[in-house]
Order: structure tokens, then sequence, then C-alpha cells
């Protein structure tokens, strides 16, 4: 063994390296990347959608945009003196709020992102309405012929057990009151909502309570002629003549089917993208413990295909209700990232922290309307969306550390990214199935290298290369 060959292989045995390859697949992934521009305005969406281009993203997700409730005498903090969750507070189903802007503005947002090739998606919300039902419009009312007819039959009555699906998809959730979402009244008024949100350049919805909106097989509310929701909303069948205004295959749709037990998840992915959950706290796991084997990142923790999730390191609720995710740095988050972009599967999306936000200080300038911090167009955030687009029809392959604190993820034979979970800069030696030669870091312009089927490196505390020849 030459004394070259020998320092590999005792470099091998000190690391103690070993690969830990998910599936090889062939089928291409997608080159779609989602940034949730969190309570952002339609304006100031508009003045950065240049930079969320460059960055990589492909889709822009907005905040609801439906007529809200106007608590805190119209205060626009986050949190305070008025709240972000106002705009999950339906009063009305009709474009425009006091929080985020006018149809006028929204339109013209959406006009602009279409010329440039990025989606507008739009968060929305028929599951339920305005905890304080004296601020409901009259228009609603009348639309669905009194208030009446507006909720399901246990529609007041507060959800008790999650796991019994006629409470969760007809009951009170949060005091938020139940919408009969199977009225056809309601139908017909809601979806003159989502084709005028269509009509103004949205291409596609994220659906807020998904789960909470029963499938067609499952019980039935006593107000409820049939469970025919998400046919509907759809366009798989009209109501009272009107039908969905644009081709479902043509618009990207994703719902918020939280995973727990008891959640037919198969019937929902009929229907739509659902998000992966509990890959996301699987995946904060790992990264808050510095350590791979924290979790299975292999599995997808999920009954659906992996081409059909939506993943994430947080979201907003798991940054905003409890801050579950709140505490962890910008730095880990960012790795996080890296990861989820650099897979073959799921759609990513990027959660748009606030404006001046720190550990401390988790609301930031506490400004609804306000862009988010930097962190979306952070130089290795555009760097791991380049990377993805560049590599979509590439198959992947994961290897981690025997001690956790790397991980690579391959994507063909040309391209990979190197994750350093550890605290401390460490030298490695991990094989790879990539080429041999020298790799180059997006960011840093670093050179790696690879010889004899192994990655060598001293790799920076807590830091992502995104290496191509």
């Amino acid at each position: 063994m030459s004394r070259k060959v020998k320092f590999f292989a005792l470099a091998f045995m000190a690391m103690c390296m070993s690969a830990a390859a998910a599936q090889n697949t062939s089928a291409a992934g997608n080159n779609e990347i989602i940034l949730h521009a969190w309570a952002w305005s339609f304006n100031t969406i508009s003045e950065h959608l240049q930079e969320i281009k460059d960055a990589g993203f492909t889709i822009v997700q907005t905040s609801p945009i439906n007529e809200c409730y106007v608590g805190d005498n119209g205060g626009r903090q986050l949190f305070g003196n008025g709240k972000w969750y106002y705009h999950y507070q339906p009063t009305d189903w009709t474009i425009g709020n006091y929080q985020l802007g006018t149809r006028d503005e929204f339109k013209a947002m959406c006009a602009k992102a279409n010329a440039l090739g990025v989606r507008v998606i739009v968060d929305v919300l028929p599951n339920h309405t305005v905890i304080d039902r004296t601020h409901i419009n009259a228009r609603l009312d009348s639309a669905v012929n009194g208030r009446e007819n507006l909720f399901h039959a246990n529609g007041l009555w507060p959800i008790a057990d999650y796991s019994d699906r006629y409470q969760c998809t007809t009951g009170e959730m949060g005091k938020l009151p139940d919408v009969n979402t199977e009225n056809p009244d309601f139908q017909y008024y809601y979806l003159q909502y989502v084709n005028d949100v269509l009509a103004c350049g949205a291409r596609g919805f994220r659906y807020d309570t998904a789960k909470h909106i029963g499938l067609p097989n499952e019980p039935r509310d006593p107000k409820s002629p049939e469970n025919d929701f998400w046919d509907v909303a759809m366009g798989r069948k009209a109501v009272k003549g009107l039908r969905l205004s644009v081709p479902r295959d043509e618009l990207f749709i994703y719902g918020e089917v939280l995973q727990d037990r008891n959640v037919p998840e198969q019937g929902y992915a009929e229907y739509m993208d659902l998000t992966a959950s509990n890959y996301g706290w699987v995946l904060r796991n790992v990264l808050n413990n510095h350590d791979a084997k924290a979790g299975d990142l292999l599995s997808w923790h999920h009954s659906v295909d992996p081409a059909h999730l939506v993943t994430w390191v947080e979201s907003h609720d798991t940054y905003c209700n409890a801050h579950e995710s709140a505490g962890m740095s910008d730095e880990l988050v960012r790795l996080g990232w890296v990861f989820l972009t650099a897979r073959q599967q799921g759609t990513p999306l990027f959660y748009s922290r606030p404006h001046g936000s720190t550990r401390e200080n988790y609301w930031g300038d506490n400004e609804i309307g306000k862009v988010g911090n930097d962190e979306f167009k952070h130089p290795v955030v555009r760097a791991a969306g380049e990377f993805r687009h560049a590599n979509a029809a590439q198959p992947e392959n994961i290897i981690i550390s025997d001690n956790g604190k790397q991980i690579i993820v391959e994507r063909g034979k040309r391209a990979a990214v190197v994750i350093n979970l550890d605290e401390q800069a460490t030298t490695v030696a991990i094989p790879v199935t990539v080429e041999n030669g020298k790799y180059r870091d997006a960011v840093t312009r670093n050179v790696l290298q690879v010889k004899k089927g192994i990655l060598t490196a001293t790799l920076a505390p807590t830091t992502a290369y995104i290496l191509s020849k």
C-alpha cells in the first residue's frame, strides 16, 4: 500500500464514515421552489419580485388576501397593536384587506410576477370565518340565504378529539366557526372569489386547514347534502353552473394537511399536494442536535409520493404559534434549506422571517406589510436554488457519516452538496459516488477534491458547500 493510499485508508477509518444511501431513482424531480412572502403587502412583493426570481424561486406564496377582521383599531403590527393572524379570520370572500392591499394592487403584482415567470399562489381558507361573528359581512349572509346556513350544524361546537373525523371536519377549531363548505350556495360564492383571484393572475393556492374539510367518503354533517367541496374547488364538478375557471393541471395547489392520527392522507392527495409536516419536525431535530442521526432523513415520514409533498425547515405556524422553530439561528435554517432544495423530490418552501428579527426578538421590526429579512436572497439560498434547477433531472444519493456530523446529497455524478453540522471545523475523508476531480463551491469558490472515490476536505463549522465540476 502506498503512503498516499494508506493515508486515505487511515483517514477513512479515523472518521468512521459509512454511506447511508437513499434509494436512487431516475424519475425526474421538479424545479419548483416556493418563497412564502409571509405578511408582505402586495406592493412589497412587487418591489422585490426581481430579487425573488434572481434567488431561484419559481413561486411566491402570499398571505390570505381575503377581506378580514380589523382588530386593535386597525393596528398593523405583526403582534401587539395588530395581529398577523387577523388575515386568517375572513369576514367575506372578496379580494383585498387593510393588511396586504387592494384588489388593484394584487392584480398589478400578479401581472409583474407573470411577466418575470414567477407564479403567484394565494393562501385561501374556506373552512372558517372570523371568531367574532358580528363582523361577518352582510354580503356573505345574503349569499347563503341567512346566517343559519353559513355554518355546519356542528360548526359552533369545539373539537374535542382531532382524530374523530366527524368532529375534525365539522367542528369549531380554535374558536373559529366552521363553515358549511358543502352548502352549494357557499360553494358558488366561494368559487366566484377563487375565479376572481385567478382572473387577477394568480396560478395556484395553498389551502389552509385543509384536513378540516371532509372528503367524499367521510362522515357528513346533517346540514351537508354531500361532501363534495374538494370536487368543486378542484374543478371536477360545477356548482350551480359555475366551474373552476382555469384547468386544474395548470395550477399549483397544495393543502395544509398536518399529519396526525387518523388523517386520510391518500384521500387528500387525490386532489392536491400535501404538507410534509412530520418531515419538517425530523429535520429541525437533526439541525438542533447537529446530528444527522437524530432523525431518519431518508424516510419522508409520509404515506404520499414525495413528488407531491411540500417540504420546509419551518413554516409560519412553527415560527409564530408556539415559536417552535423561532429559536433556530438563520445559519441552521440555511443548512436545512440547502438539504431540502438539493433533494430530488418534494417542493421546498422557504418561510421569510420578519425583517429585523433576532433569536431574542422574534417579531423584529414588527410591521405587517414589510419585506422579510434578507435570508430569502442570501448567497447560500440563491446558490441552492441554482443547484436545484441545474440538476432537476439527476437522481439523488444521500450519504450520512457514522458520527452524524456530515450530510452529502449527490445529484448524478457531477454535482453534490456537502453539509457540515459540526460546530467545529473538521477534516473529513468521505466515500462518495460522484466522479473523481475538482469541485468548486458556488458561494466561496473554494475547491474540494474527489480522488479515488474519496472526498477530502477541511470543512468550516455549520457550513454548506454547493459543489459542481
